[in-house]
């Protein structure tokens, strides 16, 4: 039996019980790669995940009636920066991840935003080589300006080692029509 088709839309106040869900659930692949400490994290708080839902700063995918996956994001000058990228792993494979992103890039071409950027692990496969294959390119230090900095230093005082992850960037893919 085929798997129901994946539907995408902007996430709705009654999505943020499962976005925290899927990031749980998602974050528990990390045990496989020695992070335990990501999937022994607390999900966002609920507050902070209505306040990106209330900005339409997340999309969902949904599969049937469940929520199998999320893309958050903010926009930052002449670009999108993506905050979280979820998909549950039962659901992993389907080109989910690949795609939210597309997503993003529709609101990355209807706010004039030239790229979009995320940080993610440098080793871990469905992490910076996934990416990579979606066709973003690792920046390097100098290329990091105010902002990417200022997410680098909050990290760091969350306690995240910095060193295993890099910044990427890709440029916003053009409409399919087009």
């Amino acid at each position: 039996m085929q798997a129901p088709a994946v539907h995408y839309r902007p996430a709705v106040p009654e999505d943020v019980p499962s976005i925290r869900i899927v990031e749980y659930e998602a974050a528990q692949r990390f045990v496989s790669v020695g992070l335990t400490g990501i999937a022994a994290a607390r999900p966002m708080d609920a507050p902070f995940v209505l306040k990106k839902v209330r900005a339409s700063e997340v999309i969902v995918a949904q599969c049937g009636e469940a929520c199998v996956g999320f893309v958050m994001f903010a926009m930052l000058r002449g670009r999108i920066y993506v905050e979280a990228l979820d998909v549950v792993p039962q659901h992993a494979g389907r080109r989910i991840g690949a795609a939210l992103l597309d997503q993003v890039d529709e609101r990355a071409r209807a706010a004039g935003a030239a790229h979009v950027e995320l940080s993610t692990f440098r080793h871990v496969p469905w992490n910076a080589p996934y990416y990579q294959r979606l066709g973003f390119s690792v920046l390097a230090d100098d290329e990091l300006d105010a902002a990417l900095l200022r997410v680098r230093e909050l990290r760091i005082a969350r306690g995240v080692d910095e060193t295993k992850r890099v910044f990427m960037r890709r440029t916003v893919k053009p409409a399919e029509h087009e």
